[in-house]
């Protein structure tokens, strides 16, 4: 079996800017369920926050029985869990869409997977209450910055329903694959929801509040929305869960190969369940083969897959994968197309020639 001619090198984040830091993880070249912190893809709003972790805490207030100001000590006495969770940018794919869409131009790297470390939020509450009135609780990051819509300064924050807050696997997490969070992946406590796109894990936590209605800061009710027409808000409505998705990892787009049998390669993930089945095509969509798991699929994280390919004619191909979870979820063909570039989930897409 012939290889797509992978090199024996370290590779790299790809940058998309550099103020703020956003970067890609080099997804195509990545052969590990587990990605190195080095190489986790990193998203920001705003420059890195500028505090002291000696004097780190972590306050919780509004609709509980009594607010609370919990130490690192605190949080580490705590009991824990590991959830191994994919991390997705919300706007991962954003570059394929078309018509194109303002935004981070993402390709297909601004999505990691880890182990991660930390206390179930809902253990963290049983120390304030929750008061009956309780509907949303606000997480509000260190990292702040002027938005360009209101010139206005705004720390990074959002919200989640009590019911998603109150999962056990909705955790305030201070270790990453056995090790402290890296700084610039939120050390020393970022929020972890699992199956949720990654606007909803906040870095940098500062302060929990409780509240009675929905929360309307600008990350909640201007981004992270899907908003269906260009023309208006008509139909809108908030990015939640990580749709069914695929990306073929081998072979590399626009790759020149030989006659031969190949492995082509790839990772399947979604935000609901696990994942089913991987089928692939190499006509357009019109037929379809099934592909081999790589390990049995887990909640939360993606599964490798594979198929043998036996390229024995030469020409050019289109290969086309697609993924259905245990919900019945089945990536479309074309993506659900929204102003803002969120949650691009058609078929993975790739052409190769034969020569």
């Amino acid at each position: 079996m012939q290889d797509f001619g992978q090199i024996d090198v370290k590779p790299y984040l790809t940058t998309k800017s550099l103020v703020p830091e956003n970067q890609e993880t080099p997804i195509q070249f990545s052969n590990d369920d587990i990605v190195h912190p080095k190489l986790f893809y990193r998203r920001n709003h705003f420059t890195y926050p500028n505090f002291t972790s000696s004097f780190y805490f972590l306050t919780v207030e509004g609709l509980v029985h009594t607010s609370k100001a919990f130490s690192l000590q605190d949080i580490y006495s705590l009991p824990s869990k590991n959830v191994k969770a994919v991390l997705e940018c919300s706007g991962n794919k954003r570059g394929l869409f078309q018509p194109k869409v303002f935004g981070e131009q993402w390709g297909k790297g601004a999505i990691s997977q880890g182990i991660w470390k930390g206390v179930p939020l809902r253990i963290l509450l049983q120390h304030t209450g929750l008061l009956n009135t309780a509907k949303e609780i606000v997480f509000e990051g260190h990292d702040f910055g002027e938005r360009p819509d209101s010139n206005r300064i705004v720390h990074f924050s959002r919200s989640l329903p009590i019911e998603i807050a109150l999962d056990p696997d909705t955790i305030i997490a201070y270790q990453y694959n056995s090790r402290p969070i890296p700084f610039k992946h939120g050390f020393p406590l970022r929020l972890i929801v699992p199956g949720w796109y990654g606007m909803a894990s906040v870095k940098w936590i500062k302060k929990i509040t409780v509240i009675d209605r929905a929360f309307s800061g600008p990350f909640q009710a201007k981004d992270y929305i899907y908003y269906p027409n260009n023309e208006n808000e008509k139909g809108k409505f908030p990015v939640t869960n990580i749709n069914v998705n695929s990306t073929i990892q081998f072979p590399r787009e626009m790759q020149l190969l030989h006659k031969g049998i190949y492995e082509i390669k790839g990772i399947a993930w979604t935000g609901k369940g696990s994942i089913e089945k991987v089928e692939i095509s190499f006509d357009e969509g019109h037929t379809w083969e099934p592909c081999q798991l790589d390990a049995v699929p887990q909640k939360y994280a993606w599964v490798s897959w594979n198929y043998k390919w036996n390229a024995a004619n030469d020409g050019e191909y289109a290969i086309r994968s697609k993924a259905t979870d245990t919900y019945g979820n089945v990536q479309p063909f074309d993506p659900f197309w929204n102003k803002k570039g969120y949650g691009y989930n058609a078929h993975d897409r790739i052409k190769v020639k034969i020569e």
